[in-house]
């Protein structure tokens, strides 16, 4: 169900749903709807925290194919509100796969929808833009009204309070022999990936997480090399406290910002940002590289984006998508800082962006 009227129908799977457990907790059942693009990397999307909050649906007609194993997961569980798929494969085969998707659905809590024309629903969303929505039992539908005007719009919303971690913690990358590291930066957690702190780690780096609400006192005092502001769900105009920590840090770290860290990395130095329609979520969005001229395709999870009117003389755009010109990636070579709309860390790809981890890396051992 759509806050529009428009409906959807498929099967229920997963998680059991009713209005009254939406209505509880309005965590599961309850969500914007998008739609993604990528052709794999369920299990990686479900449990990205930057979903939080949405109800997902797969572009792609065949979900499941290769199970679900305790290797791929970007963090501890699955964050979205939903999953809505066209065809749920029952029998995956795969050499890691250790349990199936349904299975696994069931088991985090999270409610989905299968045989649903998921190439309908996707061009709803283009033409009409996201949309609250609701994944409902069909005895239940007439109280869709009901729900929608109870629980709280998402703009505004301080969905980064809702999962960044409660306590600093060190992360150890088990690749990585101990003593490795000589370098060392603070991330910033606004709903980070595990896979952006293995690809900081195989730099050389050792991190600590810290909680969004970190003041920039207390990053100083852990004597960090340079700060790396991670991914995140939501509007980042919703976390003042973060865009005041990151301005306050600016000239006095190197800087390093993915998804949401870019936005806020902008929001600090003066710029806007907007909502997107419908958002880019897929892992085939192609970038243009402003300073070599190389196009990249790239993994994108985000519905808002940075006002290229709004950047400061001091702020250059380095990247913009090639789909709808939208800003991709900034600089600010005066503070050392720089940042990227989209995700260089993707797993299970595109990798074509790798590259920035480097140029982090150089950031760091320059200082």
């Amino acid at each position: 169900m759509l806050e529009s009227g428009a409906e959807f129908q498929g099967l229920l799977r997963g998680a059991p749903v009713s209005a009254d457990r939406i209505l509880a907790s309005s965590r599961q059942g309850y969500g914007e709807a998008v739609f993604n693009t990528s052709m794999t990397g369920y299990q990686e999307i479900l449990t990205d925290p930057s979903y939080y909050g949405q109800i997902v649906c797969m572009t792609a007609p065949h979900i499941g194919n290769t199970g679900v194993n305790e290797m791929d997961p970007e963090s501890s569980r699955p964050w979205c509100a939903g999953f809505v798929i066209h065809e749920l494969c029952a029998t995956p085969s795969n050499s890691r796969s250790q349990n199936d998707l349904e299975s696994y659905l069931k088991d985090h809590g999270i409610p989905a929808l299968s045989d649903v024309d998921t190439r309908a629903l996707t061009l709803h969303l283009r033409s009409r833009g996201v949309e609250r929505a609701l994944i409902l039992p069909t005895s239940e539908r007439h109280r869709s009204a009901e729900i929608f005007g109870k629980l709280p719009r998402f703009e505004g919303r301080d969905l980064i309070a809702e999962v960044t971690t409660r306590e600093m913690y060190r992360f150890e990358d088990k690749g990585e022999e101990k003593g490795s590291h000589p370098l060392h930066i603070v991330a910033m957690d606004f709903g980070i990936k595990t896979n952006l702190l293995r690809s900081l780690a195989a730099q050389g780096c050792s991190i600590t997480v810290v909680p969004a609400s970190t003041g920039p006192e207390k990053i100083l005092a852990l004597r960090p090399d340079g700060l790396f502001l991670s991914n995140g769900p939501g509007d980042p105009a919703a976390a003042p406290y973060a865009v005041e920590t990151i301005r306050k840090l600016l000239g006095k770290l190197p800087i390093f910002g993915v998804c949401m860290g870019h936005q806020l990395l902008a929001l600090a130095a003066g710029a806007k940002t907007y909502k997107l329609k419908f958002g880019h979520r897929g892992g085939n969005q192609p970038v243009l590289d402003n300073e070599t001229g190389r196009v990249e395709i790239s993994s994108h999870n985000h519905g808002y984006a940075v006002d290229s009117s709004s950047l400061p003389a001091q702020a250059k755009i380095t990247h913009i998508s090639l789909n709808d010109r939208t800003v991709e990636g900034i600089a600010i070579p005066s503070a050392n800082a720089f940042s990227v709309q989209y995700h260089p860390e993707a797993c299970p790809g595109p990798h074509d962006s790798a590259a920035l981890f480097d140029r982090f890396a150089a950031a760091l051992k320059r200082v």
